[in-house]
């Protein structure tokens, strides 16, 4: 019998949505920190650098790649613009900024691209619509479309409205988002250090730069660098960015700003011009990759049996395994799981309020919750389906330890009937227009 469709559906599904649209060439994703951008001695843009950027991506352009820049430096400009020597830390004041330095920053970038013959597009985000499912599906659909028509689109944290950017800090969570978004190849953050190294080389002539990363994990780095005073980054926030990427498949680079055409140099294969994080073996695919761009409202500090069930064995987390609750948060928001040392080895969508997480943490394993809590509930405070890992311990969407039950109790059993078969098969495209 001829299985046609069964076939290609499952590589529709390897692939993904946005690979299956742009079938040739790399997706990159370049984010410019204000750091690359700004020249903090004479408090001016710099253009060079904003030049030489724009070159390294007409390059990979005509190699057939697809090129996605995702820039800050929009208060850095406005103060510019306005003449400020200092930038201020009123939170309205640094958003009125924004605004006045947006509209020039996409002016330099709509200058030098439309030099190289090259068109631009401007894109404002906030990580609260990427949380959104459909906001997060037309994002996805509008990248794809872009880089279809041969766009370059630069996007920028919606500062105006965006409280979240100023705590974030540089736009490295939200490149690393967008890479997950897109399903990039490579992730590059210019900044003004060569790479990562065990400890601050302004601090320690003994610091040793660190070159390759399999496992981020287990990363012993200095992560002490702060950003400047134009910027709102360091070293702490692009270990972030490269938890989130990896976990996504992405490759992750953290090199020079003064030396962008590197990029290129890199994907070719040449050692040593910045840190290179490799990708988890089992990325994450459908809506696991979705829940990577949800905010984190709080945070579930777990004890060793709950690390050892939930990371190794792919378990549920019950309130048993929990020692501690930070944070408020909602039933559905997205949480941080740490272990005793504040390691994070995941996140999830918990079923509970920070409240009656803390009345139950801790408690009995022979309990259920629904006693302890007064209301018919489940027993799970993260279901293992809405738990995604970010350590190489990485769980894909199939769970070989788990059982046939889905959170909606959907049987995930062998397909025996054509009708079923074809059932199947629509399941495994509309999986991948979903979130992904």
């Amino acid at each position: 019998m001829e299985r046609t469709s069964s076939q290609k559906a499952p590589e529709m599904k390897r692939r993904g949505f946005v690979k299956a649209a742009l079938p040739f060439g790399d997706i990159f994703v370049i984010k410019v920190g204000t750091s690359s951008l700004v020249r903090p001695e004479q408090q001016t843009l710099n253009l060079t650098n904003l030049a030489r950027i724009c070159e390294t991506i007409k390059l990979l352009k005509s190699e057939g790649h697809h090129v996605i820049v995702v820039t800050s430096g929009a208060v850095g400009v406005g103060c510019q613009r306005l003449g400020l020597t200092t930038k201020p830390t009123v939170l309205a004041k640094k958003q009125a900024l924004a605004a006045v330095g947006q509209v020039h920053l996409m002016k330099y970038y709509e200058d030098f691209l439309a030099a190289l013959g090259l068109t631009c597009a401007q894109v404002l985000l906030t990580l609260d619509n990427l949380a959104n499912r459909s906001q997060y599906l037309n994002a996805r659909n509008t990248f794809t479309e872009l880089l279809a028509y041969g766009v370059v689109p630069v996007v920028n944290e919606n500062d105006t409205v965006a409280v979240q950017e100023l705590r974030f800090g540089d736009n490295d969570t939200l490149s690393a988002q967008v890479a997950a978004l897109v399903q990039a190849d490579w992730l590059f953050l210019l900044t003004d250090v060569d790479c990562l190294y065990t400890a601050n080389p302004k601090d320690d002539p003994s610091a040793v730069p660190i070159y390759e990363i399999e496992d981020i994990s287990r990363l012993n780095a200095d992560t002490s660098t702060r950003g400047t005073q134009w910027g709102t980054g360091g070293m702490a926030t692009k270990l972030t960015a490269g938890r989130i990427a990896t976990a996504a498949g992405c490759t992750m680079v953290i090199c020079n700003s003064n030396t962008p055409e590197n990029i290129v140099r890199i994907v070719k294969g040449e050692p040593r011009l910045g840190s290179k994080f490799f990708p988890l073996p089992h990325c994450l695919k459908g809506r696991k990759r979705w829940i990577l761009s949800v905010p984190v409202r709080g945070q579930l500090t777990l004890d060793a049996g709950a690390v050892h069930a939930v990371r190794d064995k792919h378990k549920s987390l019950f309130a048993a395994g929990v020692t501690r609750v930070t944070g408020t948060f909602h039933s559905q928001d997205c949480v941080s799981l740490c272990d005793a040392s504040g390691v994070e080895l995941g996140r999830g969508l918990v079923n509970f309020s920070s409240e009656e997480v803390s009345a139950v943490a801790g408690s009995s394993k022979g309990k259920p919750m629904a006693d302890q809590l007064g209301f018919p509930t489940m027993d799970e405070v993260v279901h293992r389906e809405n738990i995604v890992l970010l350590a190489s311990e990485m769980d894909s969407d199939e769970d070989p330890s788990a059982s046939s039950s889905t959170p909606n109790g959907v049987y995930k059993g062998e397909v025996t009937s054509e009708a079923a078969l074809r059932a199947a098969e629509a399941a495994i495209i509309l999986q991948d227009l979903a979130p992904c």
